[in-house]
């Protein structure tokens, strides 16, 4: 390529790091503190995972949720979390407005104790991670972008690395060239991990991810498998992935004559009607074979159906399984009846890829080396932003933003290719690539007309 091309991709490399680099250093940051979240819970809450209540009494699961309704007056529960031992039983709340509460129960189903979701450990890090605390959709957006834009300067930089010859030992060494070399070095290390990062991080996002699983859903030979469903009305944050917007099948209406568990509400059961109690749901699922951890996901129409998941991406602590381990099962709510169940088996390899992606980005797919490999890469591209800082300030003029030189050369086909590709595969960063060309050839015409009055 022509050196016109070089300093073109130089100097969009160096605008996008020095306007991206806030936000790819919180991410990173984050993103640190959520691969051990963990190991930080399990400490910081351990009365509330590993505890006993002063009661001794031993009450059953609906008991205890019995109990947990009455000391929570307007919260009504909609998940259940069974997990492996020693960890207890961890309830969500809701309320109307759509406050949460996480309360959990002994060995005895008698309360421990309650957290508010938003202020633990492992949502305030999920939610600096992926919406910078703050959510909307423009945020989200922000968010994704910078990460679309990481993967522009991670290939822009391994291109100017060996265009220039960065790694070669120069003869008359200088601190930029040194800063250069440790920068270009790093970049060449960490340019596959940090790309397998980023896009096994995409799915949860807010405009690729849509589209991702979109794409998924629609082409089930690749993505998830077809379900003849209807949409489950609760939240859905621990289904996996893979078939967490799957439409859910509907229960049979009982017979209104026919006795389904005695009269009035069953303990646990917050729909105004009879429906099978929490202990005969869970003796169903233990006779389909389906060992703890699992997560019961509450009816909320006459026609709903309990949902019983595995995931390997829950985002609670101890309730993470094996990707192939993963399964999604629908049980009436009156019966108790297994309706139907989708398994890792049945997924599409679209579906397969991010159901393992995922906790390798999390950091929890092969335990501690995943965690410990997971944090050095990023360090290293903490560092690699350090260096390149550095590299810039040892050639900053005072009062001048020293960018690299404008080029009036002709855009060659490769630089096209590439941004073409990169906009295909990224929607965002494509859509804000036409933003920077439309900005650009603003530029050009209010300079040019400028030119054009001073020579009048």
């Amino acid at each position: 390529m022509k050196k016109g091309t070089y300093n073109r991709f130089w100097r969009w490399h160096f605008f996008g790091a020095l306007f991206m680099a806030p936000l790819l250093i919180t991410l990173t940051l984050s993103g640190i503190g959520y691969l051990f979240y963990n190991d930080v819970e399990k400490v910081a809450y351990k009365d509330l995972f590993f505890g006993n209540s002063e009661e001794i009494s031993q009450l059953t699961i609906d008991e205890g949720i019995s109990l947990v309704k009455q000391e929570n007056e307007g919260f009504e529960v909609s998940k259940v979390m069974i997990m492996d031992e020693p960890y207890n039983t961890r309830l969500t709340l809701k309320s109307e407005s759509g406050e949460e509460k996480y309360v959990f129960l002994d060995d005895h189903n008698e309360i421990v104790g309650s957290q508010n979701p938003k202020y633990t450990y492992a949502n305030i890090m999920r939610n600096v991670h992926s919406s910078l605390f703050v959510g909307g959709t423009v945020v989200n957006y922000l968010v994704e972008l910078a990460a679309c834009w990481a993967i522009f300067l991670l290939f822009s930089g391994l291109y100017m690395t060996f265009k220039s010859r960065a790694l070669k030992k120069p003869k008359k060494s200088t601190h930029r060239l040194q800063f250069k070399r440790v920068h270009a070095l790093i970049g060449t290390i960490i340019t596959i991990p940090m790309i397998i990062l980023i896009f096994t991080g995409l799915p949860w996002s807010a405009f690729m991810g849509n589209f991702i699983y979109t794409a998924s859903q629609e082409h089930p030979s690749i993505g998830t498998p077809l379900l003849q469903q209807q949409p489950p009305t609760s939240d859905m944050s621990e289904i996996p992935w893979a078939t967490r917007k799957e439409e859910a099948p509907t229960s049979d209406k009982p017979d209104p004559h026919a006795n389904h568990g005695g009269n009035g509400d069953m303990p646990g059961i917050d729909m105004g009607h009879n429906g099978i109690a929490v202990e005969e749901l869970m003796e169903k699922v233990q006779g389909e074979k389906i060992s703890t951890p699992y997560s019961i996901v509450y009816p909320f129409s006459e026609d709903g159906v309990f949902t019983v998941s595995k995931g390997s991406n829950t985002g609670v602590t101890g309730l993470d399984v094996h990707p192939a381990e993963e399964m999604t099962s629908y049980f009436d709510q009156y019966s108790g009846d297994l309706i139907s169940k989708v398994g890792y088996d049945e997924y599409g390899i679209l579906a397969k890829w991010f159901t393992w992606g995922i906790p390798l980005h999390e950091g929890h797919l092969f335990g501690l080396p995943n965690k410990i490999i997971n944090l050095i890469v990023c360090l290293a591209f903490l560092f690699l932003i350090f260096y390149g800082f550095k590299m810039w300030l040892s050639r900053k003029r005072k009062g001048n933003i020293s960018a690299p030189p404008k080029t009036t050369s002709k855009i060659s086909i490769g630089f096209v290719v590439l941004m073409v590709f990169l906009g295909v595969i990224m929607p965002l960063f494509g859509i804000s690539l036409l933003v920077v060309l439309a900005i650009e050839g603003i530029l050009y015409l209010v300079r040019r007309a400028r030119d054009d009055t001073r020579t009048e």
